[in-house]
């Protein structure tokens, strides 16, 4: 089960990257209306998302009792990463 975790967060943190690679790519972009910005920004969720599924569906199928850890583990890495993110973002201001 320990293991599941362990995989489970670096899932979680995994499935951060596109979001800061998106908003990297925001802050570089000309002014050329607000669904540009979006539109970036959208498709790297998209991205996340669907890293964050594949690697639920791949624990699903390899090992169905550690699920839950698993997918648990994944979503609090997420959330905890960009809490983390957001505050070291607000605090180097």
């Amino acid at each position: 089960m320990a293991l599941a975790i362990v995989l489970g967060v670096a899932a979680g943190i995994a499935g951060f990257f596109p979001l800061i690679f998106g908003l990297h790519r925001v802050r570089h972009m000309t002014d050329s209306g607000n669904f540009g910005h979006m539109g970036v920004l959208m498709v790297c969720l998209l991205i996340s998302f669907i890293l964050m599924f594949a690697a639920a569906l791949l624990c699903i199928s390899l090992a169905r009792d550690l699920a839950l850890p698993f997918v648990l583990s994944e979503a609090v890495a997420l959330s905890l990463t960009a809490i983390v993110f957001g505050v070291s973002k607000l605090v180097r201001k």
